[in-house]
């Protein structure tokens, strides 16, 4: 296995800046994640606050217990009862199957950075992972992207959750489970951990309740050995300690709206698009009832209603819920950070491009609560390459890393312009030359009898032209069709390293690349030592 790193611009202005330009925007961050004295600094701020560390360690140990978590993972949780330790943090949804690589992608960043900084600092630094399981989009969730017939196809389970419940209350249909398990590896290319993952996926769902469980557990089984920590938000042991915590945010909820409000705002104004939506008047905050997650917006009064009017409630109310039924509350992506920040004593977070983007505007609200937003890295990105494409990429010639960043489009056109002799498309614009030259005196002459028709004489020519491109077109793709095998090469390649106009990690799952090279691929490239200042890296697997 080789990792290399390449260089890759976002198409995020912010993102581009936070990476290259943090002076831009060092205003809306405590920390800037290139500076290496931030980690003591950072220490020393998280030993002035206090943590609920034993009754965490002793939830987390009951929870990952019942994902029957590996002994690594319950002797990492013993750690955090260490007054000295600190964790290193990310989140997503419970997607199937883990979801887009990019989740992996995020888990093997909390591993590196907790690696590289408990080794340099001695002290313990653990990876925690933590499942948004309030979340009560479905749809987001609930399918994968499998390479069919050429082009990536969503293949969706055929479960529809009767109510916007979050994902960790919804139980599994096993019966469609399955079956999209077995549309999921049919769509897949027979490789030699085939039946082997097959299998192992069938008794982990078996043995899953809810998509957070069945999310969790193969988690654990594509990292056995790591030390790593799952944390689901929405479980009630969970909730009953958050429950001083909504309390607090309660309490300064309009703080937290008007300030994230106002930073936005002045986000928008300094050029950078903004991925979230604030108003002053959203509480950042949802009540669940009936197995509804109901979103909070807070009235002039200081009570809250559902966005949708789906109820009423005091502020009184509202913080008795938060001190005897806590888990009818779950937090949004603005207060979500402040509740990991409440909840353990965070080094350091870690996010994708668009999450750094919307906590851009959440210093206000750290502060709020009197909390201090913790160091903000990016997560590491890959692209994996089997070796068979990297072969194809060899043979013909192509760049990896311009073929991740653009496509490999260009490069296909000009390979079949020089199967022919001369070039179809050379050969167009000679014909096309030659025309407009003897076209010309039928132009001026047109002109003599009025605008009228030297516009017509004027169509007639682009008429022309567009005969003579349809034609070009027709031609190079008789020529494509006589060599479609190495065509096919170039469409492949295409799909793997620039799917869809973007990153293979936003668009391929897991299932291809552990089918192929077995469930410790990305421990393997944990193995590795990755330095979070690169852009991205080329998998060579």
């Amino acid at each position: 296995m080789r990792i290399n790193p390449i260089q890759l611009q976002s198409k995020q202005a912010l993102f581009n800046d936070y990476k290259n330009d943090f002076s831009n925007i060092a205003d809306k961050f405590e920390y800037d994640p290139k500076d290496t004295s931030i980690w003591e600094r950072r220490m020393e701020h998280l030993r002035t606050r206090s943590y609920q560390r034993d009754a965490l360690t002793d939830v987390l140990i009951d929870m990952n217990k019942r994902w029957n978590a590996p002994e690594s993972t319950i002797s990492t949780i013993e750690k955090l009862r260490d007054e000295e330790s600190s964790v290193v943090i990310a989140g997503q949804q419970a997607g199937l199957l883990t979801g887009p690589l990019y989740t992996v992608n995020k888990i093997i960043s909390v591993l590196q950075l907790a690696k590289q900084r408990q080794k340099e600092s001695g002290r313990p630094v653990l990876p925690v992972f933590w499942i948004a399981g309030e979340d009560h989009d479905f749809d987001e969730i609930n399918h994968l992207m499998m390479k069919s017939e050429g082009k990536m196809k969503k293949i969706s389970i055929g479960q529809t959750p009767e109510s916007k419940a979050s994902v960790s209350e919804v139980e599994i249909n096993k019966s469609s489970a399955e079956q999209w398990v077995k549309d999921i590896f049919g769509a897949a290319k027979e490789a030699e951990y085939t039946s082997e993952f097959y299998e192992q996926v069938q008794m982990l769902l078996e043995e899953s309740e809810t998509y957070s469980d069945f999310f969790a557990k193969l988690v654990y089984r594509l990292f056995p050995d790591e030390g790593l920590i799952i944390v689901d938000a929405h479980d009630p042991k969970i909730r009953k300690l958050e429950s001083p915590y909504f309390s607090t945010m309660i309490e300064n909820n309009e703080s937290i709206a008007g300030g994230v409000f106002a930073a936005l705002q002045v986000n928008r104004k300094q050029g950078y698009e903004m991925n979230l939506d604030s108003d002053l008047d959203d509480a950042h905050i949802f009540y669940h009832d009936n197995g509804d997650r109901i979103l909070l917006m807070r009235q002039e009064n200081g009570s809250y209603r559902g966005k949708n009017n789906e109820l009423t409630l005091s502020e009184q109310e509202l913080k008795e819920t938060a001190e005897q039924l806590p888990e009818r509350l779950s937090n949004n992506v603005v207060t979500r950070p402040l509740m990991q920040e409440f909840l353990f004593p965070v080094l350091a977070f870690i996010g994708g491009p668009g999450e750094i983007n919307y906590w851009s505007a959440l210093k206000p609200a750290f502060r709020a609560v009197d909390l201090e937003m913790p160091p903000v890295f990016p997560r590491l990105s890959f692209t994996f390459i089997d070796r068979k494409s990297e072969q194809h990429l060899e043979r013909l010639q192509i760049d990896a890393s311009e073929a991740i960043r653009h496509g490999v489009g260009e490069e296909k056109m000009n390979w079949l312009a020089s199967r022919s002799a001369p070039p179809i498309h050379r050969l167009s614009e000679q014909v096309k030359e030659e025309i407009d030259r003897i076209h010309r005196p039928l132009r001026e002459k047109s002109s003599e009898f009025g605008p009228d028709l030297e516009q017509m004489a004027e169509k007639n020519l682009d008429y022309i032209f567009k005969q003579i491109d349809f034609l070009e077109k027709r031609m190079n793709q008789s020529l494509e069709q006589h060599y479609e095998h190495e065509v096919a090469h170039f469409n492949d390649l295409d799909l793997l390293l620039h799917p869809s106009g973007g990153l293979q990690e936003r668009v391929w799952g897991i299932v291809p690349w552990v089918t192929l090279y077995g469930t410790d691929l990305f421990c393997r490239v944990n193995e590795h030592t990755i330095p979070f200042h690169e852009d991205h890296f080329i998998v060579y697997v």
